[in-house]
């Protein structure tokens, strides 16, 4: 029988790429605890009206790359492509925005039907934060500084902040009217996907990626220009902020976003260690979606940042020799047993070990029941300081023996009894040899 494989774009994380994701997600929490950001979990399925609305029909994500199809119940579902719209429909169902201003973040699984390439794949995993209630631009400068420190502090390098003001509604609407005049004027130097965007979505036009469109670009009006006087101090505020904090940016007026809820702070941080796909987290407020999903109005902000792209730049840092090695945790004893006594005996070692009040052990049990040198020898592979040995003839006389398997464990084994061993402190197995 053929054996089944993962489907495109779904990839399995083996044992050895976990402590990657684990240490990224560990600091990450970390960072959140600090801020005060407190965890939401949603749902992976949602209705598909949530991101149609929240998103917008007309971009990319809702248009070409949602995983959607009707339950048993007729209803439209869909996997969620992105975490805002999911968090805003949560508050908003369970009364959090009636509440006050709340500081969440989320993490998880996320699904579009994208082509696969390094870093992206079509179940991608984000860890995101989102501001609601918070309207003072201080709230943007926060939310960035956070993924800021949380970037360096995992050690990417060559970091870069791209900042972007879309303005109000009533400046892109402005703007919107003057974009679609100049690109109906150069309408056959456009590529393709660009010319079905002037009708639909235009300022998405500006982050088309055709080398030809950018060039062209260069001669387009900007969505600087029609910021109204108000904007135009509430970006400044935000700058100001940032250069408080020494927290380096600079100004691209292309930045818009592929989603449509976006307004005023729009910002990317990328790295030059990725190349074409630099862009490691993105966000900017959304000060409408909240209302627009049937909330009370509501200003927000928020960012996500791509897993599988942070993993690839630890990756790549650590054979480079740029970051010390992320390893998966190893066990503090790894337990040789054989015979019918010493196994019996084994198993419930191991659980007291792993239970000791205050001092608890991580053990790895051997249960082969292959010969104490095959065991010794997965012993020493495993990475554990010690190797605890029970046979019959220890299990027998209610003793254990420990062998140190590194050098700094020492050298030499002990025989001690079990209640004995149960009660060394930590620091006494360091001593032992």
């Amino acid at each position: 029988m053929k054996p089944l494989q993962s489907l495109r774009g779904m990839v399995d994380l083996l044992p050895g790429q976990t402590p990657f994701w684990q240490r990224i997600e560990a600091t990450a929490r970390e960072h959140f605890r600090r801020a005060a950001v407190e965890e939401i979990r949603t749902p992976l399925l949602e209705v598909t009206e949530l991101f149609a609305r929240g998103i917008g029909e007309a971009t990319d994500v809702v248009g070409k790359e949602m995983y959607s199809f009707e339950d048993r119940g007729a209803r439209s579902c869909t996997l969620r492509p992105e975490g805002t719209a999911s968090v805003v429909r949560a508050a908003i169902q369970h009364g959090l925005v009636a509440q006050g201003p709340q500081r969440l973040w989320y993490g998880g699984p996320m699904f579009r039907y994208e082509r696969p390439q390094a870093g992206r794949q079509r179940q991608f995993h984000q860890i995101g934060l989102e501001f609601l209630g918070h309207a003072d631009p201080r709230s943007d400068v926060e939310a960035i500084a956070i993924a800021w420190d949380l970037l360096m502090d995992l050690g990417v390098g060559g970091l870069s902040l791209e900042l972007n003001s879309l303005g109000s509604p009533e400046d892109r609407q402005r703007y919107r009217a003057e974009l679609v005049a100049w690109l109906e004027a150069h309408r056959e130097r456009l590529d393709p996907d660009s010319q079905n965007r002037i009708t639909t979505n235009p300022l998405r036009v500006l982050d088309s990626k055709n080398p030809d469109t950018q060039a062209l670009l260069a001669g387009a009006p900007t969505l600087a220009d029609a910021l109204s006087g108000e904007s135009h101090g509430r970006f400044l505020r935000v700058r100001q902020g940032l250069e408080a904090l020494a927290i380096p940016f600079e100004l691209n007026p292309r930045l818009v976003r592929g989603l449509d809820y976006y307004g005023h702070t729009a910002f990317e941080i990328t790295s030059s260690q990725l190349g074409a796909q630099a862009t490691v987290c993105g966000g900017g407020r959304y000060d409408g979606l909240v209302e627009q999903l049937g909330g009370p109005p509501t200003p927000a902000i928020g960012w996500a940042l791509g897993m599988e792209r942070l993993v690839l730049l630890l990756s790549q840092a650590m054979e480079a020799g740029t970051q010390a090695p992320v390893t998966a945790a190893q066990p503090d004893l790894y337990l040789v047993n054989r015979g019918a006594l010493g196994e019996a005996c084994a198993l419930e070692l191991a659980r007291r070990c792993r239970q000791r009040p205050g001092a608890p052990l991580a053990v790895q049990l051997d249960l082969s029941g292959a010969g104490f040198d095959k065991q010794l020898k997965r012993a020493r592979r495993s990475g554990a300081r010690w190797a605890l040995v029970l046979g019959d003839e220890e299990a027998g006389a209610d003793q254990v023996r420990l062998l140190p398997l590194d050098a700094e464990a020492g050298s030499g084994d002990r025989v001690l009894s079990r209640e004995a061993f149960l009660a060394l402190p930590p620091h006494e197995l360091k001593r032992l040899g």
